[in-house]
């Protein structure tokens, strides 16, 4: 068979069921995003702000999917069965341990979190219910982070597929549950999501054990313990952490700035901010598949297929762009109907529609070529990328926001994905790249 096909194929069985997977994510936020823009424009920014904050928090762990998916993915290409399953116990070992720390430190957490927010004093109650609730989850949470990786390491999308339509089904059944037949309000959305992340886990343990029990017998205490696999993995992982950080401070920024400007800024950013989740999440689909075929070639050392997956996976993603601006182009007016009813909201937005159809365009390469990377388990390259992206969005921010006001926002936010897909495409054609 054509080596081209072969790579489609595979990236086509990886990518459509993350593509499934992944669109159900935003599903979830845009379904909260509707509940409580239907309730007031104050519930609305306040589970806007309340997302974010634990975006902000649970992006900055996702070097626990990110790094095990590469490790993962390399040992499995290079059919190492002792390091597949002890990459997996380290990961989960971490994950554990940031969970428990943050569920005891919570009350700190959030509180600091609404002060670095600037939520306006009106709606501080209603983010701190909203976030004492859901922080509960964060061992459900950052366990299928660790799962999904290793999963995807694995190549297998379809585990991740069958948890996260379920768990986002719980969800959104509760969701209503809570709100509209026992009138919780923000309080119920919150714990919805608790009882979600739980049922989540309970079902990626199930089908660990049906699936993959016997790598157990291949685990090993001494391999747990070797110190250059353990500081890899962390060294790895903080270089991803510093990444995700830059990139979820990013974005916490632009919803904080969001709410010091003129009035319903916040909420008409927090509509718009859903059309760039279901792009990012959809694309993402192509990177996750990236992630696993580029760290399995690396680490079977098959450099022709490896190469085939990075140039095959830009074409798919590219033209799924392509879509979501059309889609955004044709819909959008029907689409900001369906996370509000207030007239008010919807002429507002529809000046910042056109960003709508820029972004999957311009945005699209930075994923893409995340996912390249993660497969590569190349961090530090990752790392400077974003630190250098960070640096340039805020000076391009602070030089625009006097004249352009919230378009110099989102006009800074384009230019930020823009650059990081330009730096990381440097250093992947002047860089040679090993297993880990």
């Amino acid at each position: 068979m054509n080596p081209s096909k072969t790579i489609n194929k595979e990236l086509l069985r990886l990518a459509v069921p993350n593509i499934l997977s992944n669109i159900s994510v935003p599903l979830l936020s845009s379904v909260d995003t509707a509940l409580m823009g239907h309730e007031s424009i104050k519930h609305l920014g306040a589970v806007g702000i309340g997302a974010m904050i634990f975006n902000f928090l649970y992006w900055n762990f996702g070097f626990l999917r990110m790094g095990t998916t590469g490790f993962t993915a390399q040992a499995y290409g290079a059919k190492d069965q002792t390091e597949i399953i002890s990459t997996l116990f380290r990961a989960a070992f971490l994950a554990l341990c940031i969970s428990v720390l943050l569920v005891l430190f919570s009350q700190g957490v959030g509180g600091l979190a609404t002060d670095l927010m600037f939520v306006q004093t009106d709606q501080v109650d209603l983010v701190l219910k909203y976030f004492s609730i859901r922080i509960l989850a964060a061992p459900a949470s950052l366990m299928l982070f660790a799962l999904f990786g290793w999963y995807f390491g694995m190549q297998n999308s379809i585990f991740p597929l069958i948890i996260t339509i379920t768990l986002n089904i719980v969800n959104i059944l509760l969701s209503f549950l809570f709100v509209k037949q026992y009138g919780w309000g923000i309080e119920g959305v919150a714990w919805g999501t608790v009882a979600a992340q739980y049922t989540g886990l309970i079902i990626a343990l199930l089908l660990f054990l049906i699936r993959y029990r016997s790598y157990l017998t291949a685990l090993k205490l001494s391999s747990l313990k070797q110190v250059d696999k353990v500081t890899s993995f962390l060294k790895i992982n903080g270089d991803i952490f510093i990444r995700t950080f830059c990139l979820t401070f990013v974005f916490g920024f632009f919803y904080s700035q969001s709410s010091k400007m003129q009035a319903n800024t916040l909420e008409i950013n927090t509509i718009l901010m859903q059309f760039l989740n279901w792009m990012s999440y959809g694309v993402d689909g192509f990177a996750y598949a990236a992630e696993s075929l580029v760290g399995k070639y690396l680490g079977a050392s098959n450099k022709e297929k490896l190469k085939l997956a990075v140039r095959q996976s830009f074409r798919w993603g590219m033209s799924f762009a392509l879509l979501y601006a059309l889609a955004y182009g044709v819909f959008g007016e029907q689409l900001l109907g369906i996370f509000t009813d207030e007239s008010i909201l919807i002429e507002a937005s529809m000046g910042y529609l056109f960003w709508m159809i820029i972004f999957p365009i311009a945005g699209t390469p930075c994923y893409i070529w995340d996912g390249i990377f993660v497969g590569l388990a190349a961090s530090k390259q990752m790392r400077n990328g974003m630190l250098i992206s960070l640096l340039l969005f805020l000076a391009v921010f602070y030089s625009v926001k006097t004249t352009y006001g919230n378009h110099g926002l989102w006009f800074a936010l384009c230019i930020f994905l823009v650059v990081r897909a330009l730096i990381l495409w440097w250093y992947y054609r002047r860089g040679e790249f090993k297993r880990v």
